[in-house]
Protein backbone atom coordinates (compact mmCIF):
# COMPACT_ATOMS: atom_id res chain seq x y z
CA UNK A 1 0.00 0.00 0.00
CA UNK A 2 1.74 3.37 -0.94
CA UNK A 3 2.50 6.01 1.81
CA UNK A 4 1.80 8.84 -0.07
CA UNK A 5 -0.82 11.44 1.68
CA UNK A 6 -3.99 11.13 0.55
CA UNK A 7 -5.60 14.63 0.58
CA UNK A 8 -2.41 16.93 -0.52
CA UNK A 9 -3.31 20.70 -0.20
CA UNK A 10 0.05 22.08 -1.87
CA UNK A 11 -1.27 25.95 -1.65
CA UNK A 12 0.46 28.57 -3.94
CA UNK A 13 1.64 30.17 -0.89
CA UNK A 14 2.47 27.41 0.81
CA UNK A 15 5.04 26.54 -2.58
CA UNK A 16 6.26 30.35 -2.70
CA UNK A 17 7.46 30.34 0.95
CA UNK A 18 9.46 26.68 0.21
CA UNK A 19 10.93 28.36 -2.52
CA UNK A 20 12.12 31.52 -0.85
CA UNK A 21 13.53 29.34 1.75
CA UNK A 22 15.57 27.99 -1.21
CA UNK A 23 16.72 30.50 -2.14
CA UNK A 24 17.81 32.28 0.66
CA UNK A 25 19.34 29.26 2.37
CA UNK A 26 18.14 30.67 5.84
CA UNK A 27 14.64 30.79 7.59
CA UNK A 28 15.59 34.31 9.38
CA UNK A 29 16.26 36.32 5.66
CA UNK A 30 13.51 33.68 3.72
CA UNK A 31 10.63 35.27 6.26
CA UNK A 32 12.35 38.92 6.20
CA UNK A 33 11.54 38.72 2.87
CA UNK A 34 8.15 37.42 2.77
CA UNK A 35 6.87 39.84 5.58
CA UNK A 36 6.62 37.73 8.28
CA UNK A 37 8.25 36.34 11.24
CA UNK A 38 10.19 33.23 11.25
CA UNK A 39 8.76 30.69 13.67
CA UNK A 40 5.25 30.51 11.13
CA UNK A 41 7.31 30.48 8.36
CA UNK A 42 8.89 26.99 9.89
CA UNK A 43 6.00 25.77 10.93
CA UNK A 44 4.54 26.04 7.03
CA UNK A 45 7.61 24.26 5.92
CA UNK A 46 7.14 21.47 8.41
CA UNK A 47 3.02 21.27 6.98
CA UNK A 48 4.54 20.76 3.54
CA UNK A 49 6.80 18.29 4.68
CA UNK A 50 4.37 16.37 6.64
CA UNK A 51 2.20 17.10 3.66
CA UNK A 52 4.70 15.73 1.36
CA UNK A 53 5.76 12.69 3.16
CA UNK A 54 9.21 13.65 3.38
CA UNK A 55 12.33 15.64 4.88
CA UNK A 56 12.69 18.76 2.20
CA UNK A 57 15.39 20.77 4.36
CA UNK A 58 18.32 19.82 6.38
CA UNK A 59 18.56 22.53 9.17
CA UNK A 60 21.92 23.17 10.69
CA UNK A 61 23.25 26.19 13.11
CA UNK A 62 24.52 28.20 9.66
CA UNK A 63 20.99 28.27 7.22
CA UNK A 64 19.31 25.16 5.41
CA UNK A 65 20.25 23.26 2.47
CA UNK A 66 18.17 20.84 0.14
CA UNK A 67 17.51 17.51 0.64
CA UNK A 68 18.02 15.03 -2.58
CA UNK A 69 14.09 14.93 -2.37
CA UNK A 70 13.58 18.33 -1.63
CA UNK A 71 15.70 19.28 -4.59
CA UNK A 72 13.45 17.73 -7.09
CA UNK A 73 10.27 19.11 -5.08
CA UNK A 74 11.96 22.29 -5.79
CA UNK A 75 11.94 22.03 -9.17
CA UNK A 76 8.32 20.57 -9.71
CA UNK A 77 7.26 23.35 -6.99
CA UNK A 78 8.64 26.24 -9.50
CA UNK A 79 6.63 23.95 -12.59
CA UNK A 80 3.60 23.95 -10.64
CA UNK A 81 3.49 27.80 -10.01
CA UNK A 82 4.09 28.56 -13.75
CA UNK A 83 1.45 26.12 -14.91
CA UNK A 84 -0.80 27.54 -12.67
CA UNK A 85 0.19 31.06 -13.44
CA UNK A 86 -0.11 29.92 -16.97
CA UNK A 87 -3.59 28.61 -16.43
CA UNK A 88 -4.82 31.67 -15.27
CA UNK A 89 -3.53 33.50 -17.41
CA UNK A 90 -5.17 31.49 -20.37
CA UNK A 91 -8.45 31.65 -18.78
CA UNK A 92 -8.25 35.09 -18.64
CA UNK A 93 -7.24 35.39 -22.77
CA UNK A 94 -9.94 32.57 -23.38
CA UNK A 95 -12.45 34.75 -21.77
CA UNK A 96 -11.48 38.18 -23.50
CA UNK A 97 -11.33 36.72 -26.90
CA UNK A 98 -7.48 36.95 -26.86
CA UNK A 99 -7.12 32.99 -26.83
CA UNK A 100 -9.35 29.79 -27.52
CA UNK A 101 -10.84 28.64 -30.69
CA UNK A 102 -13.24 30.31 -33.30
CA UNK A 103 -14.85 27.54 -36.19
CA UNK A 104 -15.14 30.12 -39.37
CA UNK A 105 -17.18 28.76 -42.29
CA UNK A 106 -16.40 30.65 -45.99
CA UNK A 107 -17.92 30.14 -49.41
CA UNK A 108 -16.55 29.57 -52.70
CA UNK A 109 -13.20 31.96 -53.88
CA UNK A 110 -13.82 34.36 -50.69
CA UNK A 111 -11.30 32.05 -49.44
CA UNK A 112 -8.56 33.73 -51.96
CA UNK A 113 -9.43 37.37 -51.35
CA UNK A 114 -10.21 37.60 -47.54
CA UNK A 115 -9.41 34.91 -45.25
CA UNK A 116 -5.46 34.94 -46.24
CA UNK A 117 -5.48 38.76 -44.98
CA UNK A 118 -7.37 38.24 -41.73
CA UNK A 119 -5.68 34.66 -40.74
CA UNK A 120 -2.14 36.84 -41.17
CA UNK A 121 -3.95 39.66 -38.98
CA UNK A 122 -5.40 37.14 -36.59
CA UNK A 123 -1.89 35.89 -36.19
CA UNK A 124 -0.28 38.96 -35.62
CA UNK A 125 -2.69 40.15 -33.00
CA UNK A 126 -4.07 37.48 -31.80
CA UNK A 127 -1.81 34.58 -31.20
CA UNK A 128 -3.26 32.30 -28.71
CA UNK A 129 -6.62 32.02 -30.95
CA UNK A 130 -6.80 29.13 -33.03
CA UNK A 131 -9.05 29.21 -36.00
CA UNK A 132 -10.56 26.16 -37.90
CA UNK A 133 -12.13 26.71 -41.25
CA UNK A 134 -14.44 25.25 -43.20
CA UNK A 135 -15.93 25.54 -46.72
CA UNK A 136 -19.75 25.48 -47.44
CA UNK A 137 -22.49 27.39 -49.52
CA UNK A 138 -24.24 30.30 -48.40
CA UNK A 139 -27.17 28.37 -46.97
CA UNK A 140 -24.98 25.57 -45.36
CA UNK A 141 -22.86 28.42 -43.44
CA UNK A 142 -25.33 30.29 -42.46
CA UNK A 143 -27.62 27.43 -41.40
CA UNK A 144 -24.25 25.69 -39.64
CA UNK A 145 -23.63 29.28 -37.64
CA UNK A 146 -27.40 29.26 -36.68
CA UNK A 147 -27.03 25.76 -35.49
CA UNK A 148 -23.82 26.28 -33.28
CA UNK A 149 -21.47 24.50 -35.53
CA UNK A 150 -19.90 27.23 -36.68
CA UNK A 151 -18.52 30.30 -34.72
CA UNK A 152 -18.52 32.95 -37.88
CA UNK A 153 -19.29 32.54 -41.14
CA UNK A 154 -18.04 35.14 -44.27
CA UNK A 155 -20.57 34.76 -47.12
CA UNK A 156 -21.71 36.84 -49.92
CA UNK A 157 -25.07 38.55 -50.19
CA UNK A 158 -26.99 36.35 -47.37
CA UNK A 159 -30.57 35.73 -48.25
CA UNK A 160 -33.27 37.35 -44.98
CA UNK A 161 -31.46 36.29 -42.11
CA UNK A 162 -33.20 34.93 -38.54
CA UNK A 163 -33.72 37.54 -35.93
CA UNK A 164 -31.13 35.41 -33.60
CA UNK A 165 -28.45 36.42 -36.47
CA UNK A 166 -26.24 39.21 -36.83
CA UNK A 167 -24.58 40.33 -39.87
CA UNK A 168 -22.15 42.95 -40.20
CA UNK A 169 -20.87 44.14 -43.63
CA UNK A 170 -17.22 43.34 -44.98
CA UNK A 171 -16.37 44.26 -48.22
CA UNK A 172 -18.67 45.67 -51.41
CA UNK A 173 -17.47 44.69 -54.74
CA UNK A 174 -18.83 45.74 -58.28
CA UNK A 175 -20.31 42.84 -60.27
CA UNK A 176 -18.20 42.72 -63.71
CA UNK A 177 -18.70 40.77 -66.68
CA UNK A 178 -16.81 37.67 -67.52
CA UNK A 179 -15.80 36.75 -70.85
CA UNK A 180 -13.88 34.34 -72.43
CA UNK A 181 -10.32 35.03 -74.24
CA UNK A 182 -10.76 36.02 -77.32
CA UNK A 183 -13.84 37.38 -76.60
CA UNK A 184 -14.72 40.81 -78.89
CA UNK A 185 -15.05 42.78 -75.32
CA UNK A 186 -12.14 40.75 -73.93
CA UNK A 187 -9.82 43.50 -73.74
CA UNK A 188 -12.28 47.07 -73.10
CA UNK A 189 -11.91 49.17 -70.32
CA UNK A 190 -15.18 48.60 -69.59
CA UNK A 191 -18.38 48.00 -71.31
CA UNK A 192 -22.34 48.34 -70.86
CA UNK A 193 -24.60 45.63 -69.99
CA UNK A 194 -26.66 45.24 -73.34
CA UNK A 195 -23.62 44.89 -74.95
CA UNK A 196 -23.77 41.23 -74.07
CA UNK A 197 -27.46 40.66 -74.99
CA UNK A 198 -26.22 38.86 -77.41
CA UNK A 199 -24.27 36.27 -75.91
CA UNK A 200 -24.76 32.71 -74.14
CA UNK A 201 -24.56 32.49 -70.67
CA UNK A 202 -23.94 30.64 -67.85
CA UNK A 203 -26.31 31.27 -64.97
CA UNK A 204 -25.84 31.33 -61.29
CA UNK A 205 -27.83 28.18 -59.45
CA UNK A 206 -30.74 30.36 -57.53
CA UNK A 207 -30.38 28.07 -55.18
CA UNK A 208 -26.76 27.46 -54.22
CA UNK A 209 -26.44 31.37 -55.19
CA UNK A 210 -29.73 32.70 -54.87
CA UNK A 211 -28.15 36.92 -54.42
CA UNK A 212 -26.07 36.59 -57.60
CA UNK A 213 -28.67 34.60 -59.58
CA UNK A 214 -30.79 37.55 -58.67
CA UNK A 215 -28.51 40.12 -59.55
CA UNK A 216 -27.76 38.92 -63.21
CA UNK A 217 -30.96 38.80 -64.34
CA UNK A 218 -32.54 41.67 -62.52
CA UNK A 219 -29.20 43.78 -63.78
CA UNK A 220 -29.77 41.94 -67.84
CA UNK A 221 -33.32 42.69 -67.70
CA UNK A 222 -32.57 46.71 -66.23
CA UNK A 223 -30.20 46.82 -69.62
CA UNK A 224 -33.35 45.34 -71.96
CA UNK A 225 -32.47 41.39 -72.27
CA UNK A 226 -32.91 38.45 -70.54
CA UNK A 227 -29.76 36.53 -70.49
CA UNK A 228 -30.00 33.54 -72.78
CA UNK A 229 -28.61 30.68 -70.17
CA UNK A 230 -26.61 27.58 -72.08
CA UNK A 231 -24.84 26.44 -68.47
CA UNK A 232 -25.74 26.69 -64.31
CA UNK A 233 -23.01 26.80 -61.72
CA UNK A 234 -23.55 26.44 -58.14
CA UNK A 235 -20.58 28.41 -57.68
CA UNK A 236 -17.92 30.32 -58.56
CA UNK A 237 -15.11 28.43 -59.85
CA UNK A 238 -17.77 26.15 -61.71
CA UNK A 239 -18.69 29.64 -63.55
CA UNK A 240 -15.67 30.39 -64.45
CA UNK A 241 -14.66 26.71 -65.56
CA UNK A 242 -17.60 27.35 -68.18
CA UNK A 243 -16.46 30.66 -69.09
CA UNK A 244 -12.80 30.04 -69.80
CA UNK A 245 -13.91 26.87 -71.64
CA UNK A 246 -15.20 29.58 -73.96
CA UNK A 247 -18.66 28.23 -73.96
CA UNK A 248 -20.18 31.32 -72.79
CA UNK A 249 -20.34 34.48 -70.50
CA UNK A 250 -21.57 35.41 -67.26
CA UNK A 251 -21.63 38.03 -64.32
CA UNK A 252 -19.02 37.93 -61.23
CA UNK A 253 -17.55 40.42 -58.34
CA UNK A 254 -14.69 42.51 -60.06
CA UNK A 255 -12.66 41.51 -57.63
CA UNK A 256 -12.13 38.60 -58.43
CA UNK A 257 -9.88 39.93 -61.35
CA UNK A 258 -6.82 39.34 -59.24
CA UNK A 259 -7.13 36.11 -59.31
CA UNK A 260 -6.09 33.84 -62.51
CA UNK A 261 -8.57 32.05 -64.33
CA UNK A 262 -7.18 30.30 -67.26
CA UNK A 263 -9.37 31.73 -70.47
CA UNK A 264 -11.31 34.07 -68.04
CA UNK A 265 -11.25 38.34 -68.46
CA UNK A 266 -13.00 40.38 -65.87
CA UNK A 267 -14.35 43.22 -67.68
CA UNK A 268 -15.77 46.12 -65.85
CA UNK A 269 -19.12 47.03 -66.01
CA UNK A 270 -20.10 50.97 -66.78
CA UNK A 271 -23.47 52.05 -65.06
CA UNK A 272 -24.89 52.34 -61.62
CA UNK A 273 -27.00 50.35 -61.16
CA UNK A 274 -27.75 48.96 -57.44
CA UNK A 275 -28.21 45.60 -58.79
CA UNK A 276 -24.37 45.80 -60.06
CA UNK A 277 -22.48 45.62 -56.32
CA UNK A 278 -22.43 42.59 -54.42
CA UNK A 279 -21.49 42.55 -50.34
CA UNK A 280 -19.77 40.19 -48.22
CA UNK A 281 -20.66 39.86 -44.90
CA UNK A 282 -19.63 38.17 -41.17
CA UNK A 283 -22.69 36.44 -39.88
CA UNK A 284 -22.56 35.24 -36.32
CA UNK A 285 -25.06 34.57 -33.66
CA UNK A 286 -26.29 37.72 -31.10
CA UNK A 287 -24.37 35.67 -28.08
CA UNK A 288 -20.87 35.40 -29.48
CA UNK A 289 -18.57 34.66 -27.54
CA UNK A 290 -15.60 37.58 -26.76
CA UNK A 291 -12.88 35.79 -29.35
CA UNK A 292 -15.77 36.27 -32.06
CA UNK A 293 -15.94 39.67 -31.36
CA UNK A 294 -12.45 40.42 -31.68
CA UNK A 295 -11.93 38.10 -34.78
CA UNK A 296 -14.29 40.33 -36.17
CA UNK A 297 -12.79 43.27 -35.75
CA UNK A 298 -9.70 41.98 -37.35
CA UNK A 299 -11.64 40.99 -40.24
CA UNK A 300 -12.94 44.65 -40.78
CA UNK A 301 -10.12 46.10 -40.74
CA UNK A 302 -7.71 44.08 -43.44
CA UNK A 303 -7.71 44.68 -46.87
CA UNK A 304 -8.30 41.80 -49.64
CA UNK A 305 -5.53 40.31 -51.33
CA UNK A 306 -4.32 42.43 -54.14
CA UNK A 307 -5.91 45.28 -53.05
Amino acid sequence: MSDIPGNINLSRRLLEQFLVVVQEKHFGRAAERLGMSQPPLSQSIQRLERTVGARLLDRGPGGVRLTSAGEGFAVDAQRLLDLQTAAVARARRVASGLGGEVRVGYVSLLSYLYLPAMLRAAAAQLPDLRIHLQHDSSAGVVDQVRGGTLDLGFVRDPARLADDLVSTVIATERIAAAVPRGHRLAGADGIDLAELADDDFVLPDPTALPALAEQVHVACREAGFTPRGVAVADDLSGLFSYVGAGLCVSLAPEGLRHLTFAGVHLVPLRGRSGHLDTVVHAVHRVDVDPAVTRLLDVAQRVHPEGQ
